[in-house]
């Protein structure tokens, strides 16, 4: 099956930057609340509740939406292999957390942008420019310089942390070659399905434990967060280059430093502000480059602007 060819058109490109930079501030909302729950529930229960709350949740949008009907979609080979992978990805990514430091996870699971540009190269067969390289790397070094790992959190649990994060990747490319027939909200419908039924004999396994309203009220603050990025996530991959739009997931980082500021007062040392302005200049050169990119496409549709560029 061959992926659904996406013009590079450089407005999809910034609504993907867009969609994808606020379905990571969703994501970092949903991982406060779930890391608050897991001081009293376990990993397995606190996914299968929120899992449920989040498919209870697409189902009413989908049938707001008018394309529950069309649920026989979700039976695309496609489609399935995503949620697999993406309910892997949860399962495997939350067990290493349990066992890692956060800052190591985090370094970890920021590799995705450059997981997913390797395989769009081949893939996708998309051009990726040396300076964009630079970019994704410089944007790397400026989470490693925030999150600064210690050298003896990498261990066994780092590597099922780099097979979560490698299931992530490939989890985002697979979005490609999902049909435009299909629409976003049954695939993240789709997902939520996945990780609730892999997750519900996970918690049997663990144990359940007496879940109070406090607890159910931030499960369900946190399922809404999940739905949004979810569903933010995947439109943004259906748009423009990923190459382009995955290093934006480093956003999730800066969101991730805010919240640290308000909930826990944490406050980045000099180093980390080193690596958060790095984070900022590798972003605002991506956002420069389509820019221009753009701009030199428009060009090339006008013969007048085409001729004023060629004599600059």
């Amino acid at each position: 099956m061959m992926p659904r060819t996406i013009h590079p058109m450089h407005s999809a490109n910034r609504r993907g930057i867009a969609c994808l930079s606020l379905a990571m501030a969703g994501f970092i909302a949903n991982d406060t609340l779930v890391k608050y729950v897991s001081q009293s529930l376990g990993g397995g229960q606190l996914i299968f509740i929120r899992g449920v709350m989040a498919t209870v949740l697409l189902l009413g949008v989908a049938q707001a939406m008018g394309v529950l009907g069309r649920w026989r979609e979700m039976r695309n080979a496609a489609l399935g292999w995503r949620a697999l992978l993406d309910s892997l990805a949860t399962m495997t990514y939350l067990t290493a957390l349990f066992h890692l430091p956060l800052a190591n996870a985090t370094a970890i699971n920021m590799a995705t942008p450059l997981f997913i540009t390797v395989m769009a190269i081949f893939a996708l067969q998309e051009k990726v420019s040396g300076t964009r390289w630079l970019a994704i790397a410089a944007g790397f070094a400026g989470v490693l310089m925030v999150v600064q790992p210690r050298s003896d959190g990498f261990n066994t649990w780092a590597l099922l942390c780099l097979l979560g994060t490698l299931f992530h990747a490939a989890r985002d490319l697979l979005t490609r070659f999902i049909p435009s027939s299909v629409p976003s909200v049954l695939i993240t419908l789709s997902t939520a399905v996945a990780v609730t039924a892999l997750s519900g004999p996970v918690s049997l396994v663990q144990g359940w434990k007496p879940v109070g309203v406090t607890e159910l009220a931030m499960l369900a603050a946190a399922a809404v967060f999940l739905a949004t990025g979810y569903y933010l996530i995947i439109h943004s991959l259906r748009e423009g280059e990923m190459s382009v739009i995955a290093p934006f997931r480093y956003t999730g980082l800066l969101y991730a430093l805010v919240l640290g500021w308000l909930v826990w007062g944490e406050v980045p040392n000099a180093l980390a502000w080193s690596g958060i302005g790095l984070l900022l200049a590798a972003g605002l050169y991506m956002l420069h480059s389509e820019r221009k990119r753009g701009r030199e496409s428009g060009d090339k549709g006008n013969p007048r602007k085409a001729l004023e560029a060629a004599t600059d």
